[in-house]
């Protein structure tokens, strides 16, 4: 492992690792507690640190939401270095997508192989946003990884985004051999807007006769756009990601709430799950979206779906991209391998005979 960090991810990671006399001089000495779950006092401190500086909410002038989002990636995420990138292009039904193609460094021969759905509620996040997650999960996982710079509302709104996503998902089951990878051996994954998008994606590849992936992960998933679960209202401020930015993320995407029970919007209101790619669901304990994620993977085993359930107690949302954490950064690497074991088994056996696990434990 060869990871670069700047002054600023250096300083925000000695800070994060000692949080306690930072939290008394905040006057956070007591531990946050929710439904019976404690949270990390390391976000516990970057919450207050947030507070105080008004760093909190959503801005909806998206072009500075956007360079906001990658400022703070450069802070506080290291770049893994033993991995190569390089930036293509692929034909989409609006025009060229790019996607950036990674590859771990001493791997010769074709690799599994997992196409990257980024977050950032369907309005913000890009290729270099989640440029840290995706080296991790190829030098973890020793995959190809294609990230997907799919269309951003409110700019291109709802289907842009799924259509751009199964038409970069085609390219690369159409180009094994450009791509050095195993042909059967190609998962999907994302994280919060960008998981949905996965999942999405397994329906359309089932509607539209294309391969199913060989597995699926989805990191705090958005499945349901009424927002009927109950940590909506118990994660509804004070946890990064309010309930109120999602409204506002979902009514920048989908224009109509007639759309809102579309299962390229809502994959948990389509009525038939069955068939659908073997699902490793990460949710975090302090989650608008926690029971998204939880409704979704029972639903996938009530389908007949193989599916692991594991929940982060003590994280919030975004935690899978909080690499300067280092207890996050250990729950990236601990799903990157999960994944990458997902794609192998599913190519030995034929489909991946995962029990279902309700892994509740922190991290």
């Amino acid at each position: 492992m060869a990871d670069r960090w700047n002054v600023s991810s250096k300083v925000i990671r000695a800070l994060l690792a000692r949080p306690e006399p930072w939290l008394r001089l905040l006057g956070q000495r007591q531990p946050v507690w929710r439904d019976g779950r404690r949270l990390h006092r390391s976000l516990q401190l970057l919450l207050a640190l947030g507070e105080r500086t008004g760093a909190t909410g959503v801005s909806t002038d998206w072009p500075v939401a956007r360079r906001e989002m990658r400022r703070l990636v450069k802070m506080s995420s290291p770049v893994r270095t033993n991995v190569h990138a390089v930036d293509r292009v692929v034909p989409g039904p609006g025009g060229d997508i790019a996607v950036r193609v990674y590859r771990p460094h001493g791997e010769v021969g074709p690799l599994p192989a997992v196409v990257y759905l980024h977050g950032g509620g369907f309005a913000v996040g890009d290729l270099d946003t989640h440029d840290p997650t995706c080296r991790v999960m190829a030098d973890v996982a020793r995959c190809v990884v294609v990230s997907v710079d799919y269309r951003l509302a409110p700019e291109h709104p709802f289907p842009a985004a799924i259509d751009d996503v199964t038409a970069a998902w085609t390219w690369v089951l159409d180009h094994p051999a450009d791509l050095g990878i195993v042909p059967g051996q190609v998962g999907i994954m994302g994280d919060s807007a960008g998981a949905n998008l996965a999942a999405a994606l397994c329906l359309e590849a089932r509607r539209l006769g294309l391969p199913q992936p060989a597995a699926q992960c989805l990191v705090y998933p958005l499945v349901d756009a009424r927002f009927l679960f109950g940590s909506y209202d118990t994660f509804a401020t004070g946890f990064g990601l309010s309930r109120e930015g999602v409204e506002l993320f979902r009514d920048t995407y989908v224009e109509s709430v007639d759309d809102w029970t579309d299962p390229r919007v809502s994959p948990l209101r389509a009525s038939d799950l069955s068939g659908l790619a073997p699902a490793l669901v990460v949710t975090a304990g302090f989650d608008v979206l926690r029971d998204d994620g939880q409704a979704y993977a029972d639903a996938l085993d009530a389908a007949g779906v193989p599916v692991t359930y594991r929940c982060y107690d003590d994280m919030m949302h975004g935690f899978h991209a909080m690499l300067v954490l280092d207890d996050a950064a250990a729950a990236a690497d601990a799903i990157a391998v999960q994944m990458g074991r997902m794609l192998v088994d599913e190519a030995a056996t034929g489909a991946v005979a995962v029990a279902v696990s309700v892994d509740g434990a922190s991290s």
